[in-house]
Formats: structure tokens, C-alpha cells, sequence
């Protein structure tokens, strides 16, 4: 019973523990980025935002995905795949950020956890089926 599930969500649940870590990475950055220097908070999250992705590329890479590259032409092509996908996730979170704390004055530790699982659930989609994705 316990195999069966784990085959049948392999990617999913390493993916769903390091997705929470990748979280948790970019929530404490960006608050202290935030509240304990005083940055600006479209600053600091974008900078708790690079400081996430590039956590989560080598736990996704080696841990959630099992992705072993043979040549460096292939770990380039996924590596930039990988950030040019987060890269428009950034974009999703950003204007989130924006338009929650900015615009509509909303909790901006609120309105982080929000933008994180959107983008949590859309990066999964990204890495699973486009850059992790098993080729022949």
C-alpha cells in the first residue's frame, strides 16, 4: 500500500517537502530583508526570491526530479530552462507583492504566503513537465 503511493506520487511529496523548505527559504529571507534592514519591499522580494530559486534549483535538481545531466550543454539547457520558468513566477509573485501590499495596503506577511503557494503550485507544473521532464 505504502509502495503503490509512493510510486504513484514520487515527484510530488520530495517536491511538496522541498517546495515548503523553498518556502520557508524565501518567507525568511524577505522578512528580514523587510522588517529587520528596512528594505523596500519589492526589493527585498525579489531578492528573497532569487535567494529561493536558487535553493530550490539544486533541491529539485538532485532531490525531487533525480535529474542527472551527462554533458554540460544539457545541465545549461535545463539550469537556464529552470530559471527563465522562474523567472516568469517572479513575475507572478511580484505583482502579487505589488498589488496585495501596494495597492490594496493588505499584510505583507499574508500576502507573501498567498503569492508563495500560487507559485509553488505553478512551479511544480513547470519542473515536472517541461524542465525536469525524463527525455529520451
Amino acid at each position: 500500500m505504502m509502495k503503490e503511493l509512493w510510486n504513484k506520487y514520487k515527484d510530488a511529496i520530495p517536491y511538496l517537502f522541498f517546495g515548503v523548505l523553498t518556502t520557508v527559504v524565501n518567507y525568511v529571507a524577505f522578512a528580514l530583508l523587510w522588517r529587520a534592514l528596512g528594505m523596500n519591499s519589492q526589493i527585498a522580494n525579489a531578492i528573497a526570491y532569487l535567494i529561493s530559486v536558487i535553493f530550490a534549483y539544486v533541491t529539485n535538481k538532485l532531490w525531487v526530479f533525480n535529474s542527472h545531466t551527462t554533458t554540460w550543454k544539457a545541465f545549461f539547457q535545463e539550469m537556464g530552462s529552470f530559471f527563465l520558468f522562474r523567472g516568469g513566477s517572479w513575475i507572478i509573485d511580484q505583482g502579487t507583492m505589488f498589488i496585495g501590499m501596494i495597492l490594496l495596503h493588505g499584510n505583507g506577511f499574508i500576502v507573501k504566503l498567498i503569492a508563495n503557494v500560487v507559485v509553488v503550485l505553478l512551479n511544480y507544473i513547470f519542473s515536472k513537465f517541461i524542465i525536469f521532464r525524463k527525455r529520451d
